[in-house]
C-alpha cells in the first residue's frame, strides 16, 4: 500500500522492537522497573510484515531488536530479522545481555541462526548491574559462539552518572569489561543511566533533584525510530488492531 508520507515521520530511518519485557536480570538500573508486564511478547509475523511494510515507503537503515530479553523468544528475533535481511537493511541489531539458557547446545543453535538470519550488530550489555545476577561465564560463551559464526561484538556497559565517574558500579563495570580483553571483543561506548524505574528505586543517591530531560526520547514532530512494544503499541496505535501504515498516515504529536 502506497501511502503519502507524513511530514512527522519524514527522517524515519530505524524501527526497533521490544521483544519482550520478560528479562532473566534483575538490574538496579533498569529504567523499566520490576518488569511486571512480563508475560507480553511481539508476535513474530506481524513484527515481520511491520519491516517489510515500513521499509518499502521509508530508507530504512536499522532494524533492532531489544528488550528485557529478546533472546527469551528468538523465533521473534529470528523473524524481524529475516524480514530485514531479505530487505537489505544496512544494520541487524540486537542488543542482549547474553542469558537465555546455561544448555551450551541450545546457545551454540541460536547463535548460529542469528548469524544465518543476518544479524550483523550484536551489543553485548555487561557491567556491575548486569553481573550482579547474570553469570558472566555463560554470557563469554554465548559471545564465543556468537563470534565464532562472524556475528560482529561490541561491550555495551551502562555507566553511573557517566563513563568518567570514578564510583564503586563504575569501577566494577571496568573490571567486567576487562575480562573480556583475552577474547577481542572491544567495547561500545555505552550508555549512562537515566534515573527512572528500578535506577531512580535503587541508586537515587547519585542523581540530582534536577531530573535531567531523557536523552533517548524521540522528538515527537521528528521521529527518526518507530519503536513497536511487546503488546503491539506504536505510535499512539497499536499494530494488532490496525495496519501499520495507517498507524503512520493518522500519527500526529
Amino acid at each position: 500500500m502506497t501511502v503519502s508520507k507524513n511530514p512527522y515521520l519524514k527522517n524515519l530511518n530505524k524501527i526497533e522492537f521490544v521483544v519482550t519485557y520478560a528479562c532473566t536480570g534483575r538490574c538496579k538500573h533498569c529504567s523499566e522497573g520490576d518488569h511486571t508486564s512480563c508475560g507480553e511478547r511481539i508476535d513474530p509475523q506481524i513484527a515481520a510484515d511491520v519491516v517489510r511494510k515500513i521499509a518499502a515507503e521509508y530508507d530504512i537503515k536499522t532494524v533492532m531488536t531489544f528488550g528485557g530479553e529478546p533472546l527469551l523468544y528468538p523465533d521473534a528475533v529470528y523473524a524481524i530479522m529475516t524480514a530485514a535481511k531479505e530487505l537489505n537493511i544496512p544494520k541487524c541489531q540486537i542488543i542482549t545481555n547474553g542469558y537465555f539458557s546455561k544448555n551450551g547446545d541450545r546457545i551454540r543453535e541460536v547463535a548460529e541462526r542469528l548469524a544465518a538470519c543476518g544479524v550483523n550488530h550484536l551489543l553485548l550489555s555487561v557491567d556491575a548491574f548486569h553481573q550482579e545476577t547474570i553469570p558472566i561465564d555463560v554470557v563469554k560463551q554465548f559471545a564465543s559462539e556468537a563470534k565464532a559464526c562472524g556475528i560482529p561484538i561490541r561491550l555495551q556497559p551502562a555507566w553511573l552518572v557517566s563513563a568518567m565517574d570514578d564510583n564503586p558500579y563504575n569501577r566494577k563495570t571496568r573490571e567486567v569489561l576487562g575480562s573480556f580483553a583475552d577474547m577481542g571483543i572491544c567495547e561500545n561506548e555505552g550508555n549512562v543511566i537515566f534515573p527512572e524505574g528500578n535506577a531512580l528505586k535503587y541508586l537515587a543517591d547519585y542523581f540530582t533533584d534536577e531530573r535531567p530531560e531523557n536523552p533517548y526520547v524521540e522528538d515527537p514532530r521528528d521521529v527518526r525510530c518507530v519503536s513497536f512494544e511487546p503488546n503491539g503499541n506504536v505510535l499512539s496505535g497499536n499494530v494488532y488492531r490496525k495496519d501499520i501504515m495507517e498507524i503512520i498516515k493518522d500519527y500526529a504529536p
